[in-house]
């Protein structure tokens, strides 16, 4: 009996720990994919987050300015490269633009200079508001 509720356990366990930050596949390009809800649990960690992060808004200064997630810094793609060193290396980076496109792209970026906690937010600041989740202007 309790050979069985360890296996249980464990079953069950299996995808909460792979969906933890940092446990999940990475892509080719050498970041992770994010789900919003799991974006937003650990958001609502905020400092209590016992895995430090940011948050890395990609889009222009107006999009930023018409709504984005508290916390976030503004980094826009196309200036991302020269300004890496805003960009912490010893924290969960999630990077996130519009609805996906430009936030995979500077995630690809990071990656390639050596960033290794990075995580593409799939559906962007879209999905965010889709559900329900709030922003700041």
């Amino acid at each position: 009996m309790k050979r069985l509720m360890m296996i249980a356990t464990v079953v069950i366990a299996m995808p909460l720990v792979a969906t933890a930050c940092g446990l999940s596949e990475k892509t080719a390009d050498g970041y992770e994919n994010a789900t919003i809800a799991h974006t937003h649990e650990h958001w609502l960690q905020g400092d209590q987050s016992k895995i430090p992060f940011m948050l890395l808004d990609v889009r222009t200064p107006k999009e930023y300015a018409e709504g984005h997630i508290a916390g976030a810094k503004l980094i826009p793609v196309q200036v991302l490269a020269e300004r890496l060193k805003e960009v912490p290396k010893d924290k969960q980076v999630y990077v996130y633009c519009h609805s996906g496109t430009r936030s995979a792209r500077a995630s690809k970026l990071l990656a390639e200079h050596g960033f290794t906690n990075i995580e593409n937010i799939e559906g962007g600041i879209v999905a965010w508001k889709e559900a329900g989740y709030p922003v700041v202007k």
